[in-house]
């Protein structure tokens, strides 16, 4: 598996493997839908959406990939529920609306800088992405593909919380520190070689 570390630590049963499968599922996906949106004369998939409504997509695709790959994850049923996905077994009817044990997933076109609405105790795996935005249609196509894949166990210490202006509406997030990204690069599951170096582990098998 190009460009995958096979000494990265994955919680609950989760291999590298799994998530190179729910990765080439979503390649694979993107790759039919815009072929068919193509024949059409449609835009393709990432040209017709709101960026934060494909960053999203990309997210929930993965985590229902790797719970169809996995034997000891399966997505969290509870609407909005985190973790995004809980050990096999481990909650009643596989609900949680709110609990420590399991894995949540982002995915962004960010290098640095992920956000979420709560800084809390979780192990986090994040998904980096690049592709043409909404606002880049006229632009030379960019194909998809994934940058990296990082996570670990992040700590309330590891984020802290953006401010906002007494005018502002926008949600109050917080962010990942500089200790949280180091804690999450330096156990990267995936990432390609141009970005490599700048991460702290093991070279990746080739």
């Amino acid at each position: 598996m190009t460009g995958m570390n096979p000494d990265a630590v994955l919680p609950y049963g989760l291999t590298a493997d799994i998530v190179f499968q729910a990765m080439n599922d979503f390649v694979e996906f993107l790759t039919f839908v815009n072929s068919s949106l193509n024949a059409k004369g449609i835009v393709r998939l990432e040209n017709l959406i709101m960026p934060a409504n494909f960053s999203s997509l990309v997210g929930e695709f993965m985590i229902q990939r790797i719970a169809a790959h996995s034997k000891t994850l399966v997505q969290n049923r509870h609407h909005n529920g985190h973790p995004d996905l809980l050990p096999v077994g481990r909650y009643p009817n596989d609900k949680a609306q709110h609990e420590l044990d399991g894995i949540e997933v982002k995915a962004s076109r960010n290098l640095s800088g992920w956000q979420g609405h709560n800084a809390e105790d979780v192990w986090l795996m994040v998904f980096v992405f690049e592709n043409n935005s909404q606002s880049e249609v006229d632009k030379p196509p960019i194909p998809f593909r994934f940058l990296k894949v990082i996570g670990a166990q992040l700590t309330k210490s590891d984020w802290k919380f953006a401010g906002r202006s007494e005018t502002s509406r926008r949600t109050i997030t917080a962010s990942i520190t500089e200790s949280g990204r180091r804690k999450m690069e330096a156990n990267w599951v995936y990432c390609v070689p141009e970005l490599r170096s700048k991460l702290r582990s093991l070279p990746a098998s080739e």
